[in-house]
């Protein structure tokens, strides 16, 4: 994308590319300067939502379409330069079974902006300033007794099912107020669910249930955590510390105990027990590389793939330059990209992995009666995505540039430094839930369509893809991305967020924080039958 072109009214993000993206509403019959060639000969042939697409020239019927340099799907119908480009003349039938099955030698070099000394391409190489080695980023932590670094100190009380969810919630709320007299724990905070007993015993279900509980439990950013269970439950209280090691945490039972109200007190009293231990606790000089980010999209449109993805992707490229770690995840939002992934991967097993996990998704929706054309949502479309391979090549993007270096399962505790992808769903709570439980001490978020998630024990930093987002939601928004289509450079938004990041980390309350979001998007991956 040249820059000389950023005032017009369709951005060209490749030159390859078949399409434009409309920078806003174009009426019919509009004359439109997209490129040199094209100029003053393309008229709009139908009305072009803005940051819908706008096809530069003729595509035949059954030919791919390109956009970012890559296909998104197949044209159904002819298209004329001109056309409207979308899900009346755009598919992936046909091009599913074509996409993935062998990964590409490098990423294309889709530009954003002009990249200069210092920025890089949107999925492609990076490119560091030359004094960049002898910057340190550090940040203002909790450094565990395990060695791992948290970004906030919370107690959390748990429910092994849903079940004790209710008493949870009675005790969490009993500690609304504790920062009065404990101003170093940010919270007392109820984790509940909607699982824990129909599901089968010893099933994948059950085992990602415990460790999902398991890896907040021992959270980073969890200073002190009791459970709370039924007593008849699969998912016990004593099943669970066996198979996650948490035989020190104090934890209760509503049978044995004698009731919710009982329950309810000596879990309090634990609590309270637990907090003047949390208070002790003080943030100290910490390294970046102790940070471990999960990147997220939600609520996707058009410009997702050309602002706050692509700039959260220099982000995560810097903090891994630092030492750090990167988690991409949403297993169903890389089809038709996957293959751009694997050519990255450190080494064939990582790549084998990656490439596993879409293979068994894909035969999961055809044993549920779904398919990968389904994983647009209805705001995706009208905000301009059609197919899932357009929506992909986009979302990677937040993955930036460097060497994958391993695949793990849902709610998997990382152990590599570096980009790790997390085999998670792409529905936002579910997803970030995992990676949380996976050790993430930190989310970033983007979101074109206006997502207001938060996370509960872990920070997340919302990023606006357009500035009429920002303006519209900015009670919820941290940072508008959108800036990036009046000029500003990738590089500039990337700082933004990777300090904001830093800032955070070290303390600074993020939008969903500041308006108590979070627990209700604690929401472990349930897919297996119920009996």
């Amino acid at each position: 994308m040249q820059s000389s072109y950023l005032a017009d009214l369709a951005i060209l993000l490749h030159p390859n590319d078949d399409v434009a993206i409309a920078r806003s509403d174009i009426p019919a019959g509009t004359r439109l300067r997209i490129d040199d060639e094209s100029d003053g000969r393309l008229f709009a042939r139908a009305a072009i939502p803005t940051g819908h697409k706008i096809a530069r020239r003729a595509v035949p019927a059954g030919a791919p379409v390109l956009r970012y340099g890559q296909p998104i799907g197949i044209a159904t119908a002819r298209i004329e330069p001109g056309d409207h480009v979308h899900t009346h003349n755009l598919s992936v039938r046909g091009l599913e079974n074509s996409v993935g099955a062998a990964p590409t030698a490098e990423v294309s070099g889709m530009k954003a902006h002009g990249a200069a000394p210092g920025e890089r391409s949107m999925t492609g190489k990076l490119s560091m300033p030359a004094d960049a080695d002898s910057r340190h980023p550090q940040f203002l932590g909790f450094r565990r007794a395990d060695g791992r670094v948290g970004t906030r100190n919370h107690v959390v009380v748990i429910s092994t099912v849903n079940c004790s969810a209710s008493v949870c919630r009675l005790v969490r709320d009993r500690f609304s107020d504790v920062a009065k007299e404990y101003p170093y724990v940010d919270s007392v905070t109820a984790l509940t669910h909607d699982g824990g007993c129909a599901g089968v015993l010893g099933s994948e279900d059950h085992a990602a249930l415990m460790r999902v509980l398991g890896g907040y439990a021992r959270h980073p950013n969890v200073a002190g955590c009791v459970l709370v269970g039924l007593g008849c439950e699969k998912n016990s209280v004593a099943r669970l510390a066996a198979h996650q090691g948490l035989h020190d945490v104090p934890a209760f039972v509503i049978q044995e105990q004698g009731g919710t109200r009982r329950t309810a007190d000596a879990v309090s009293d634990a609590v309270r027990r637990l907090l003047p231990r949390a208070n002790e606790a003080r943030r100290t000089p910490e390294p970046a590389s102790a940070l471990l980010l999960a990147t997220n999209c939600g609520g996707s449109d058009s410009w997702s793939g050309v602002t706050a993805n692509p700039a959260l992707g220099w982000a995560v490229d810097e903090l891994i330059r630092h030492g750090g770690t990167g988690i991409l995840g949403e297993t169903t939002e890389i089809f038709g990209a996957e293959q751009l992934l694997a050519a990255r991967a450190a080494s064939p097993r990582v790549a084998q992995k990656l490439l596993e996990r879409v293979r068994w998704w894909k035969e999961w929706l055809r044993l549920m009666g779904g398919d990968i054309e389904t994983n647009p949502s209805p705001g995706n479309v009208a905000a301009g995505l059609t197919t899932v391979f357009e929506k992909s090549l986009g979302g990677i993007a937040k993955g930036g540039s460097t060497p994958l270096m391993d695949v793990v399962h849902y709610a998997e505790r990382i152990a590599a430094r570096g980009l790790v992808f997390m085999d998670t769903p792409g529905f936002d709570p579910v997803s970030v839930t995992g990676m949380i439980a996976g050790g993430a001490t930190l989310v970033a978020f983007t979101t074109g369509c206006g997502s207001v998630l938060g996370s509960a024990v872990a920070p997340t930093i919302k990023l606006a893809t357009s500035t009429a987002l920002y303006r519209r939601m900015e009670d919820d928004m941290d940072i508008d991305c959108g800036i990036m289509l009046n000029g500003v450079p990738l590089a500039d938004i990337g700082r933004t967020i990777f300090d904001r990041v830093l800032a955070v980390a070290s303390g600074v309350r993020t939008r969903s924080e500041q308006q108590g979001l979070g627990e209700a998007e604690f929401v472990p991956w349930m897919r297996g039958p119920m009996v």
